[in-house]
């Protein structure tokens, strides 16, 4: 019988397909007694089980190419990491030697203490990381049980879900899957943020449908509005194939705006700048004809090797990016590590207890001398093949700034003692993600030559909402007020001391954020290649100075919902020039 299901958009895009239910993580295993003399035959047995799973993880990511490999490789890391976890392991181990358990049963007592553990835990971000140990407890179940562990898909289907892992988003995409709804998640997910850069549709925080589905039940879905058909009817059909065509034609229309100019309809041009974090990114953002690479994230560099990469490793990274660039700024952003990235060099630290505070970013440079004199000479060298900026991630204030820009300089006078073309001016600009900085901005801005905000964190930190808990979704929102009095006043003070300011977190990207943006005086955005030519659309259709015009009743809004009406009557007005 039909049925609407509204959701929460998260990824753009429709899907008409069969539903594959997988019912949330739960280990349902009684409790089984091994005899004594069967104790070693079973801890080989779980042995073997963490020893499939390691492989399994290795093919997932041999498999994956270009930005996909770094964009989804740092999950499976993570996951690697907690397989060698002494704490997972040891605990069950003793188990089954000394309770006499199934491994399968020691599985379920194990997960439920450390659940236990983390949930009782009062950093929530911490409390989120439970999410990864059932993860790897699937995966190990699974083995034991000699079925895979990854969930498989098959061509047409539609996964109906409680949470997805970006990994398994790859993966199943590549199988065929063509939309995913999840009972839980926030739009503004690791896996929601993949989603949108596979173009794979997908819908969050529908726990009905997980309800009510059953395999092989029909199903269309729209990412765009979270709108969930079950068993659609004949009108819901020709609808739904409508929208199909639509988008295709809108899709064909895109791709005719790879050259033209970024301006809206009263003449106003914004500058689109490209985030990348590989040479496909790139050569993507330069055929787009992005204004140049806002931020181009150098961890992928650490993330993807066994050992620190040297200098001339990083030198020859940047400067293809220049070289492919032609001629167009490219902004490196130094190294943005931290605990929240399983790194393998063992450069960041392990054991932080929070490490979206811990040490990371500029933070970690300035701890380790040698890593960050390494970066800035590879930056500098590079500034000889064509326009080149660096970025600093993580700025607290002014002492900060002095540092980096200290490090920069003598890089720049070593290489120059040696021999090596060094552009005559390397322009450093502060990342503003951390509160302080925000606040602090006007007594050190005349140390920046230019400014990006990293909404992602500043949204986190100002909030105290951790993006990845999917239980804070509604939280974490860059529709608070805070959120956008914070960003008028970084662009307010930039314009007054004629410091540019690029807006570089996920809501640059979203065509939806660009008329609050534009409000605001914001004229150069940094976003994934996928999402450029439509944001570009967005923006010539909308009229700067009727946005402008707006901006105080924008300022005056009380909470999300007021803002959320000014983005809705405001976007439309804009349009309509």
């Amino acid at each position: 019988m039909r049925q609407l299901l509204p959701g929460t958009a998260a990824a753009r895009g429709c899907a008409l397909g069969q539903a594959r239910v997988r019912l949330p993580h739960a280990l349902d295993v009684e409790e089984t007694k091994i005899a004594a003399d069967a104790v070693e035959s079973e801890l080989q047995r779980f042995h073997t089980a963490v020893t499939t799973v390691r492989a399994e993880m290795r093919e997932l990511r041999d498999r994956l190419h270009g930005a996909l490999a770094h964009e989804v490789g740092e999950f499976i890391d993570l996951h690697a990491m907690l397989l060698d976890d002494p704490e997972l392991l040891s605990g069950i181990d003793a188990l089954i030697r000394t309770g006499h358990y199934s491994a399968d049963y020691a599985l379920r007592l194990q997960r439920n203490r450390l659940a236990a553990v983390f949930e009782s835990m009062d950093d929530a971000y911490l409390r989120s990381r439970i999410d990864d140990i059932d993860q790897v407890i699937g995966r190990l179940h699974a083995a034991l049980n000699s079925h895979h562990a990854v969930l498989q898909g098959v061509s047409g289907e539609i996964l109906i879900t409680d949470s997805v892992a970006p990994a398994e988003l790859a993966q199943l995409q590549s199988q065929g899957v063509v939309g995913v709804v999840t009972a839980g998640g926030s739009p503004l997910s690791h896996s929601a943020i993949l989603a949108r850069s596979l173009h794979l549709p997908l819908v969050v925080g529908n726990p009905q449908l997980l309800q009510k589905a059953n395999d092989g039940d029909v199903l269309v879905i729209d990412g765009g509005t979270g709108l969930v058909i079950l068993e659609p009817n004949a009108a819901d059909l020709r609808a739904h194939h409508a929208r199909v065509a639509e988008a295709r034609r809108e899709r064909r229309q895109l791709n005719r705006l790879r050259r033209e100019p970024s301006r809206t309809r009263d003449g106003v041009d914004v500058k689109l700048w490209a985030n990348a974090e590989s040479r496909d990114d790139v050569s993507e953002a330069h055929a787009l004809g992005a204004a140049g690479v806002g931020l181009y994230r150098t961890e992928f560099l650490f993330l993807g090797s066994q050992v620190l990469p040297d200098e001339d490793a990083q030198f020859r990274a940047y400067r293809d990016a220049v070289l492919a660039m032609t001629g167009r700024t490219v902004t490196i952003r130094t190294l943005d590590l931290g605990a929240d990235k399983a790194d393998k060099t063992g450069l960041a630290l392990r054991d932080e207890p929070n490490p979206a505070l811990g040490l990371r970013g500029v933070r970690l440079s300035l701890a380790r001398p040698e890593l960050l004199r390494t970066q800035m000479r590879a930056i500098a060298r590079a500034s000889g093949y064509g326009p080149l900026r660096a970025l600093v991630p993580m700025v607290s204030g002014a002492e900060d700034m002095h540092a980096m820009r200290a490090a920069l300089t003598t890089a720049v006078h070593e290489l120059r003692a040696e021999g090596c073309e060094v552009a005559e001016h390397i322009p450093l600009g502060a990342m503003i993600e951390v509160p302080s900085a925000a606040l602090a901005l006007p007594s050190f801005i005349n140390d920046c030559d230019f400014l990006s905000i990293g909404t992602n964190d500043l949204v986190q930190y100002l909030l105290a909402a951790d993006r990845t808990n999917e239980s804070l979704g509604e939280l974490y929102s860059p529709l608070h007020p805070a959120v956008v009095r914070v960003l008028h006043d970084v662009i307010r003070t930039g314009q007054r001391r004629q410091v540019p300011v690029t807006v570089c977190g996920e809501i640059a990207a979203d065509p939806n954020f660009v008329p609050l943006l534009l409000a605001l005086g914001l004229t150069e955005l940094s976003l994934h290649p996928a999402t450029l030519l439509e944001v570009r659309q967005t923006i010539r259709e909308s009229t700067h100075a009727r946005l402008r015009a707006a901006a105080p009743a924008l300022l005056r809004a009380p909470n999300r919902a007021a803002i959320q009406r000014w983005l809705t009557r405001n976007t439309l007005a804009s349009a309509q020039g």
